[in-house]
């Protein structure tokens, strides 16, 4: 779908084509230097519910000449059989990072099996010691919705020092790494969930306002200052009027973009980046793995 050219909207596009450019060109020196890199990704059970994501994971991968390995597992596996596969991955060095595709099925402990993968592979940002690293300002691994949405706020070139952000919605995959995310550069953050007694109130002394909490159109004009930066993490299906269903954001688009400086698009604005981040991640990976050989037995090549 193509975007209006509105100086407004904050596309993602563009961001993902500059990180796409950064990746290729690491990949393809570590591929020269005898180090190529690797994703598996793992789906368990009904491969059809997650197949769009993965394959957009594949195509991009191979655009930045990343390799790229499926591997789908049973929906009778057990959490102990899929933990096992994972440890063997984390000891294969041909493996540089590991994707957990969601959902899996319910027997499956997603936290657990996240925590399974090697920090040294979560490309996904999403290993409790990914998470807690970002409190000690080591950003490199953060999940990469997070780290995608913090990018389009950086494009609009405001000062993040002292910034006054408003983050609706505390997941802890989202919400609370683009708070931490955020802190690190400097800014004034506020974090609301669905204990908050007035998100409105809150929502409009934002000079960056983040959503990501799953209900659309919640944000009205009236809930954001002018002037202000307006980062829609919502991904909703919707039907209209006329009976077809299209895909909107946590942010009632066409009255924000009236008071707003900037605004994502959904589709459009922070999904593109994902999995530029994703992949820029995965050389992250490469690298800590590098290093980690090269302390451990004297040289990396």
């Amino acid at each position: 779908m193509s975007l209006p050219d509105d100086t407004r909207y904050l596309k993602g596009g563009p961001v993902a084509k500059r990180i796409m450019a950064e990746v290729a060109r690491d990949a393809a020196k570590a591929t020269a230097e005898g180090f190529p890199p690797k994703l598996v990704s793992i789906t368990v059970g009904d491969v059809e519910a997650v197949g769009v994501y993965v394959r957009n994971q594949r195509a991009k991968a191979e655009q930045a000449g990343i390799g790229f390995e499926e591997r789908n597992f049973p929906a009778d596996l057990t959490a102990a059989e899929l933990e096992a596969a994972i440890h063997g991955m984390n000891a294969d060095p041909r493996v540089t990072g590991i994707i957990i595709q969601r959902p899996v099925p319910r027997h499956i402990p997603i936290k657990a099996i996240q925590a399974a993968v090697h920090p040294l592979k979560d490309v996904e940002g999403m290993h409790p010691a990914s998470i807690g690293n970002i409190v000690y300002n080591e950003l490199d691994l953060a999940p990469c919705t997070a780290a995608a949405s913090v990018e389009l706020l950086k494009e609009t070139g405001l000062d993040l020092k002292g910034l006054e952000v408003v983050v609706v919605g505390h997941s802890e995959i989202v919400g609370k790494p683009i708070a931490f995310l955020l802190m690190s550069e400097g800014a004034t953050v506020t974090v609301c969930h669905h204990m908050t007694r007035s998100v409105a109130a809150h929502a409009r002394r934002a000079d960056a306002l983040f959503v990501a909490v799953g209900k659309p159109r919640l944000i009205k004009a009236d809930m954001v200052k002018p002037g202000a930066a307006v980062i829609d993490i919502g991904i909703n299906t919707e039907t209209g009027p006329d009976g077809k269903e299209r895909i909107v954001g946590d942010v009632d688009t066409d009255s924000v973009k009236e008071v707003a400086s900037w605004i994502t698009p959904v589709p459009g604005g922070v999904g593109p980046i994902t999995v530029s981040i994703l992949l820029r991640n995965t050389m992250v990976a490469l690298a800590r793995q590098r290093a980690l050989y090269q302390a451990t037995y004297g040289t990396a090549e």
